[in-house]
């Protein structure tokens, strides 16, 4: 089939969408229209609440039709702004028409606003009107006069603004140097900048407020382009602040890499204060340039704060060709512009810089290497050929930057060289740097149970010291191969160790180092360690998610580990931390040592008090415990919510024993107590009692456990 005979087989199809598109719009249309006169009709009849909402409607929906009724509306003092939200949003020329004749009939705020509203719809056709207006006994609407004629803009309002901007009253000067200055931004959005730069030489001139003044003057440079920038100088230099921080302002705004070049030759002609504060202006410029006199500033033994904000700029710039110069002022005597450098050669943008470096690592020496070695760790710059070259030198501070820079950028195949270094290093100090680099690289080596192999080899030909060091990094690393090699390191009874290895498994970070911390709280030579590890243990079973009976048997085996009372109560908190039935069992269970027998007891009565819907189970187990017996009196008992309380005072005193515990006839409050008070309502039992004499009070969501609180 041809595309002739294809299109002609969709027309009707095309016809019949096109019906459809055009009856859709002209439904909607319709039922915009009848929308419209419903709310025209609630402008002439309805309350003025609904007028107001009405208003507000036909900025949406309003037209021609509406402005008669609105244009009423704007002499009414509680309805006049709502009608200028239709009127500044109708379309059609009749609201133009509507707010320029209030303009002569109304005062005051009113006419305010309705000077306002004309602004906003940009009326050229009011111009003449609002020029009358300037000259009107009330500021407020002299002021609305102008700055509406900076809104219009054309360039009768301009013309009509320039000529009033040396009027008598300074209070509406300020205004009107506000509509110049609208003016002015109008002509520069149509790229008309000399006749917007004259606006602004006239504002700036004029005897007007500070703030007009600030912003004609930035209008000024920005409107000159590059040839703004002596204006812009000129204000750096000023002793107000506010001009010296606008300058700075339009120092970030006015475009061209010619501008920043030029801005740059300044920085050394300005006082240094100011010549830094337009450094960091540039800084932020995404076109700054590295110029001659910028590098100049930067290597100049002058101004530090000067110095510091230069070499902030030329490390941003990410320019490669700055490097050398970079980390020339790396080695400064200054400390201060030293570390500004090497912070601006860690953060330069890109790869390049790194090729840099690297190329001139080799062949550096004394200063000049130490410093490329400190930038080599910032960037992590794999050079490690150069690096391990580096090991060789003399000076201990050379040796422990290039040992400290191998642990950022030292990769799983070359970590012996690391090893070797921390097993028999030069100096004790060597070692020590050689045990941060080796744990930096570590904790970031991709396979760590690799890595936690290659650091238990070590472990027979490392020294004990070392072997602490180890035991530390391997820490750092976690992992189940990290944690057998701490393990079994631990198993020769060495003190040392025995003190660094459950240390590191005092904060292992996995609930894996439990069998390990457990199997030393039994078997580690000295009451110490295995105190050290039982607590490491408990911390495990408090701190860690895992199932309720995988805690409840942790906390089991720490009591049967435990020997002193203050980690048996540790292993109670936990329990009572986690109430469920299967820690309800341990503490019951721990209730049964005379030693524990009271604070495990008063643990399984919090528990129990807890658990609510189970507390049939808690009763079968609390019965087990054989509290000592107490003399309880019921005082008063109400179940209900609310006003609405039911006396079940009898019914507690009939169930009431010898215990802080009260059994009831059911799990159910409502079949022990006779009855629902307020069904479909959450409900409380509120009981008053005294236990031993001493008076207490407790309430109790619906259907939980009675375990009374001993009164203090």
């Amino acid at each position: 089939m041809d595309k002739t005979r294809r299109i002609s087989r969709c027309a009707p199809w095309l016809a019949a969408l096109a019906c459809l598109a055009y009856a859709s719009v002209a439904a909607g249309e319709e039922q915009s229209t009848a929308k419209e006169k419903a709310l025209i009709e609630t402008l002439r009849t309805g309350a003025p609440a609904e007028k107001a909402i009405a208003c507000k409607e036909l900025a949406i929906h309003g037209g021609k039709d509406a402005v008669p009724e609105l244009a009423k509306l704007l002499s009414h003092e509680q309805l006049h702004s709502w009608a200028r939200i239709a009127l500044e949003a109708i379309p059609d020329p009749a609201a133009d028409e509507a707010l320029r004749d209030a303009m002569g009939t109304v005062k005051g705020r009113l006419l305010v606003g309705t000077i306002n509203s004309i602004g906003v719809r940009r009326d050229a056709k009011a111009v003449d009107g609002l020029s009358g207006r300037l000259k009107d006994q009330d500021n407020d609407v002299a002021s609305a006069a102008a700055v509406a004629l900076g809104h219009v803009a054309n360039p009768a309002a301009t013309k009509v603004l320039r000529q009033s901007l040396a009027g008598p009253d300074r209070a509406v000067r300020g205004a009107v140097a506000e509509g110049c200055i609208l003016c002015a931004e109008r002509l520069m959005a149509e790229g008309k900048a000399k006749e917007a730069a004259e606006i602004y030489d006239e504002v700036r001139r004029a005897d007007v407020p500070k703030q007009r003044v600030l912003e004609a003057t930035r209008g000024a440079i920005l409107a000159r382009g590059p040839g703004g920038v002596p204006l812009l100088i000129e204000q750096l230099t000023s002793s107000e602040r506010g001009l010296v921080q606008m300058a700075l302002s339009a120092a970030r705004e006015l475009p061209g890499r010619e501008v920043a070049q030029t801005l740059e030759a300044q920085v050394a002609r300005l006082a240094p204060d100011r010549g830094a504060l337009l450094l960091y202006a540039l800084a932020d410029r995404a076109d700054s340039v590295v110029s001659p006199a910028l590098l100049q500033v930067a290597k100049n033994k002058g101004d530090k704060q000067l110095r510091i904000a230069a070499v902030g700029v030329i490390g941003r710039s990410g320019e490669a060709a700055n490097v050398s110069t970079l980390l020339a002022i790396a080695a400064d005597p200054d400390a201060d512009v030293a570390q500004t450098a090497l912070g601006a050669l860690a953060d330069m943008p890109g790869d390049q810089p790194n090729r840099e470096i690297a190329a001139r690592l080799p062949e550096a020496q004394g200063k000049a290497l130490l410093v490329l070695l400190q930038v080599v760790a910032q960037r992590h710059v794999a050079a490690t050929p150069a690096l391990v070259k580096a090991l060789d030198q003399s000076d201990p501070a050379i040796r422990g930057a290039a040992l400290t820079a191998l642990g950022e950028t030292i990769g799983p195949e070359e970590l012996s060289v690391l090893v070797s270094q921390v097993l028999a290093p030069k100096s004790p100090d060597d070692g020590r740097v050689a045990a941060q680099a080796l744990r930096a690289a570590s904790v970031r080596m991709p396979d760590r149970e690799a890595c936690a192999a290659e650091l238990a080899a070590a472990m027979p030909r490392a020294s004990t010291s070392t072997k602490e060091d180890l035991l530390k990094i391997l820490g750092a690393m976690g992992g189940p191969k990290a944690l057998q090699t701490i393990g079994a390191t631990m198993k020769g009874g060495d003190e040392q160790l025995l003190d660094t290895g459950t240390r590191v498994l005092g904060e292992w970070m996995t609930v894996d180092a439990g069998p390990v911390l457990l199997d030393l709280a039994k078997t580690a030579s000295g009451d110490k360690y295995q105190v050290r590890a039982l607590r490491g243990y408990i911390r495990l079973a408090r701190q860690f998610t895992m199932s309720d009976a995988a805690r409840a048997e942790m906390c089991q085996k720490a009591l049967d580990a435990a020997r002193r009372p203050d980690e048996q109560k540790l292993v109670l908190a936990v329990l009572e931390r986690y109430p469920n039935a299967d820690t309800l069992k341990v503490a019951v269970k721990a209730a049964e040592a005379p030693a524990l027998k009271l604070d495990a007891a008063q643990v399984a009565l919090a528990i129990a008090q807890k658990l609510g819907s189970k507390s049939d189970d808690a009763r079968a187990l609390l019965a087990k415990i054989g509290l000592d017996p107490v003399k309880l009196e019921i005082i008063k008992a109400e179940y209900g919510a609310g006003a609405a309380q039911k006396d079940v005072t009898d019914v507690l005193k009939r169930h009431a024993g010898d215990l802080p515990l009260i059994s009831l006839p059911s799990a159910s409050y409502n079949d022990s107590f006779g009855g629902d008070p307020t069904p479909g309502t959450a409900k409380q039992l509120k009981v008053h009692y005294r236990i031993n004499g001493k008076a207490g009070e407790a309430s109790f969501p619906e259907n939980v456990l009675v375990v009374l609180p001993m009164p203090k």
